[in-house]
């Protein structure tokens, strides 16, 4: 992927001239003119080389990260392709995209449901016999149960991944946003890394880790939107040609979109969040046909979810609960805003902003410590993993002993609610005598849902003391830190939730004489604070929580407290999901340019030496510099005797290329051939990208001595219009068409005549902050 360009004449930058030292201007302008040399002293200082990687951390392995190819390549062999098109193949092209994006809203939501009832039967069996055992007093051997059980799930889940699939660690949502930015990393959406994230988070989430199994699942709906787009797999003999025409990154990109936003769907129950979350934090690009499609997307997934929940109602699904599609219905409670109500919601809004950028902070240093230890290898990763789970286990288990019973209240206990003896309830008996019960319990030995939809109860003022929720909120803070990173498919939005509905619903309590809010209604706003300072989204956050909750009367509040939170982290760090990207090295293209790309012009960071191609290139020219180069684009100048001056004639791929050698057209002579040469033995098709696995390499070519004296046209399978910029157009203008145009090659051209019509390529890595800071060190930052 790195670009090839030929060296600047000179050390000093193209911009040099057009920069100056401010003390300079000054002291030219008092002088009249006695300080020339000091005009022309250059700011930027150029390195002779760039050392740079162009290597990415996924899954606690070193990757090499290349880009897509977002761009059409209008050459003759895509003009063919569509020529050949009826108007009967250009109707099931567009056809066959709303059925792909159902498709793919189907089967997301199906494997939402099969990692829901999972979940609650693995669990639920395993809390059951816990709670079983703690009725016969036998509290040792229910200790042992509960911690055995959860330790061999995260070992069963840490294994998984570290011998399967390592990229299927974490939520994945980093990876999935970088690659909807246009970063290839290998691995991250590959068949393994389905199994095992759908596996893997079930075994994660059953074993009683403060994580979610919602980040995943945007990960999940990705892997399947992109096994869906691929159309078979030529390895293996499963190649439909009727889906050829989506064999490429433009289309695929479009379906994983829809498959993000159904993994929201079929996490949360919340089809219109999933598209708004694939809107504002998921994909680089967005487009109204890829609105309606989202959304289409979303809506299947959301009634296979409702069809299936109406079918578990009748008790067919073992331990599943009955709920529906709102998860934590809070909407029986009525709110009336105040002026200390607002006081109280800005005072949230302001403490979840400062909490939530301390998680990011501590989380940012844990996940660079963790790095450590992964890299011993697989074993150590386990090991890590069931470290943590032996600490989460004794404080779910252990703490509870710790807090005193409380008596039942009257109208619970007449109703036969309180204590609660099945799996799930706000009242859990523990060890409790009859007419009591054991407020940390209830949301500590309990599911993540079910002690979320026990903090957002209302009208449960004295449910949980000061001190229950203070514990509880110290304990799960600190465990979503230390699990998010170890070698478990994991989310953060469950962690998050549970530590913002815990920290509301105390200062709930604390606000709860002066304020008409009900401390379920704390807890909705702590979630969303906490989630606005981790995560810095606002209107899929907002959504979302409302979509869950069924609850429109608080939605101002919820905006409200969004906003400041957000606000308020925003002025200490990025968000979490965007230091995690940083972190692994991704090469990702942010919306707002550096600093000091406004200093530096296109020219200025193109490296070399450059290397062409004659539109009729020798065979072993082109062999030759394929086996010694890692280059995926090259420019193709048309000379003698073809032009009378050397010209720009376009920008041919690696991909491209290696496959017109593989076919064998050559001339003897240098000579064109034209397309219909290339179209005898090659079709449209045969051009398209390979899916995940392996494409066509120069190894794989069988080539002769022979063969290598001979010539090949490369007009066929040349850009004719390849995107171009100026050598000296600002570099914080071309970054932007760059990432708007989702380009993965940009050709920088002279701009006086004379020289050679091209000098060089902009690549994402020539972009990227770290890469100009080598080429620059003493670059001026505003």
């Amino acid at each position: 992927m790195t670009p090839a360009a030929t060296p600047m004449s000179a050390t000093t930058p193209a911009s040099a001239k057009s920069v100056r030292w401010e003390i300079d201007l000054e002291e030219g302008d008092g002088d009249g003119g006695g300080g020339g040399g000091e005009l022309e002293r250059p700011l930027l200082h150029r390195r002779g080389a760039n050392t740079t990687s162009q290597m990415a951390v996924v899954g606690a392995n070193i990757c090499p990260i290349e880009s897509l190819d977002y761009e059409i390549v209008e050459n003759d062999v895509y003009k063919q392709d569509w020529r050949s098109r009826g108007k009967a193949q250009i109707f099931q092209y567009q056809v066959l995209k709303w059925v792909l994006a159902l498709l793919v809203g189907s089967l997301v939501g199906l494997i939402g449901f099969f990692s829901n009832i999972a979940v609650e039967n693995i669990a639920g069996f395993k809390l059951l016999l816990t709670s079983n055992l703690m009725l016969q007093n036998r509290y040792k051997v229910a200790f042992l149960w509960y911690i055995s059980c959860n330790a061999a799930l995260a070992a069963a889940a840490a294994a998984l991944c570290a011998y399967v699939s390592p990229a299927a660690a974490g939520s994945g949502i980093p990876e999935v946003k970088a690659y909807l930015n246009g970063v290839d990393a290998p691995s991250i959406l590959a068949p393994s890394t389905l199994f095992v994230k759908i596996v893997g988070s079930v075994f994660g989430v059953s074993a009683g880790f403060v994580l979610g199994k919602e980040g995943p699942m945007v990960h999940t709906g990705s892997c399947v939107a992109s096994l869906v787009g691929q159309g078979g797999s030529r390895k293996y003999g499963l190649t439909w040609r009727w889906l050829r025409y989506f064999k490429n990154d433009l289309d695929r990109r479009d379906l994983i979109t829809c498959g993000a936003a159904a993994g929201v769907t079929a996490a949360f129950r919340a089809p219109v969040g999933g598209v708004l979350f694939a809107l504002e934090e998921a994909t680089s690009w967005w487009r109204s046909a890829l609105l309606w499609r989202t959304f289409s997307t979303t809506a299947v997934a959301t009634m296979v979810l409702r069809f299936l929940i109406e079918y578990c109602r009748s008790g067919n699904c073992g331990l599943f609960g009955n709920g529906g599609l709102i998860m934590f219905d809070v909407s029986s409670q009525v709110a009336s805003y105040t002026a200390m109500d607002l006081a109280a919601v800005v005072l949230l809004g302001v403490l979840g902003g400062l909490l939530g950028a301390l998680f990011n902070f501590l989380l940012d240093r844990i996940l660079r410590t963790y790095s450590y230890i992964n890299e011993k290898g697989a074993p150590w990763k386990i090991v890590l993993t069931v470290a943590i789970s032996l600490v989460t286990s004794c404080c779910s288990f252990g703490l509870p002993w710790m807090t005193t019973c409380t008596p039942c209240p009257p109208e619970f206990s007449a109703s036969g609610r309180c204590p609660t003896i099945g799996r799930s309830g706000n009242f859990k008996g523990f060890r409790c005598p009859p007419g009591q019960y054991n407020a940390m319990a209830s949301i500590f030995l309990n599911t993540n849902d079910d002690a979320i939809r026990n903090l957002f109860s209302g009208g449960t003022y004295n449910e949980f003391g000061v001190s229950t929720l203070l514990t509880f909120f110290a304990a799960v803070y600190s465990l979503g830190l230390v699990t998010y990173g170890v070698a478990v498919p994991s989310g953060l939005f469950i962690p998050v939730i549970l530590s913002g509905a815990s920290f509301g619903r105390l200062l709930g309590m604390l606000f709860g004489a002066p304020t008409g809010l009900d401390t379920g209604l704390f807890a909705l706003l702590g979630a969303a604070s906490f989630l606005g300072g981790t995560m810095r989204m606002t209107v899929s956050v907002c959504v979302i929580l409302l979509e869950l909750t069924n609850d429109l009367v608080l939605l101002p509040l919820i905006m409200l407290v969004l906003l400041i939170s957000k606000t308020v982290a925003d002025c200490f760090n990025k968000g979490v999901y965007d230091q995690i990207v940083r972190m692994k090295g991704l090469p990702y293209l942010e919306v707002h340019r550096e600093p000091c790309m406004r200093s530096l012009v296109a020219g200025d960071v193109v490296s070399g030496p450059l290397i062409t191609f004659s539109t009729v290139e020798r065979v072993g020219t082109v062999v030759d510099t394929l086996r010694r180069t890692s280059h995926n684009g090259f420019p193709v100048i048309e000379d003698e005797p073809f032009a009378p001056a050397p010209e720009l004639c376009g920008l041919v791929l690696r991909s491209h290329l290696l496959v017109l050698l593989q076919s064998r057209t050559f001339t003897s002579d240098r000579v064109k051939t034209g397309a219909a040469e290339v179209f005898r033995k090659l079709a449209p098709f045969d051009f398209a990208k390979a899916g995940s696995g392996k494409g066509l390499t120069v190894d794989d070519l069988d080539l002769t001595e022979d063969d290598m004296d001979t010539y090949v046209d490369l007009h066929p399978i040349t850009n004719r219009s390849p995107y171009t910029v100026m050598e000296n157009m600002s570099l914080a203008k071309a970054a932007v068409l760059f990432r708007e145009l989702g380009l993965r090659h940009m050709c920088v051209v002279p701009r006086t005549p004379g020289r050679p019509p091209v000098i060089g390529i902009l690549t994402r890595h020539d972009l990227m902050p770290e890469y100009i800071g080598g080429l620059y060190p003493n670059v001026l930052r505003e």
